[in-house]
């Protein structure tokens, strides 16, 4: 069972990561260590030749890399990325993006991640990242027990 909702997640977006929610990022689905998350096709995404620009793509890879650690760890507004790695696959259509993350492994201070990117409408993925996130010690006082 995931350790935060659609709603929660979707919650820190708009309050810590103001400009994915400006961007129009969403949470379709956040599962135990999976997450899905969309963002819709806006013109001002694409770049030169009519392609959309790779830090979109970027973006919401590593915003759907956070919904799967959170999916694991919890509410922990701290985590960061601590690498982030992206092959462009095909050439993304000006369409809605959809970013399918899933858990590798999970430590007690690092988790890493996949995300296959898919420009809707196309079968084959447009970008592949794998990343990793660094998960901040809990303070003794916030521990169990403690």
């Amino acid at each position: 069972m995931p350790r935060i909702t659609v709603a929660e997640f979707d919650q820190i977006m708009r309050d810590e990561v103001p400009f994915a929610a400006e961007m129009g990022m969403r949470t379709d689905v956040i599962g135990d260590g999976a997450a899905v998350l969309r963002l819709p096709y806006r013109p001002n995404m694409l770049r030169p030749g009519g392609t959309i620009a790779g830090p979109v793509i970027m973006a919401l890879a590593d915003a759907c890399m956070y919904a799967v650690a959170l999916s694991k760890i919890g509410e922990v507004k701290l985590a960061v990325t601590t690498n982030f790695s992206i092959n462009f696959l095909f050439r993304p259509s000006p369409a809605a993006l959809l970013a399918e993350g899933r858990l590798l492994k999970l430590g007690k201070r690092l988790v890493v991640m996949e995300v296959t990117v898919h420009s809707e409408g196309h079968p084959e993925p447009v970008a592949h990242a794998t990343g990793t996130y660094s998960i901040p010690p809990i303070p003794p006082a916030a521990a169990p027990g403690g």
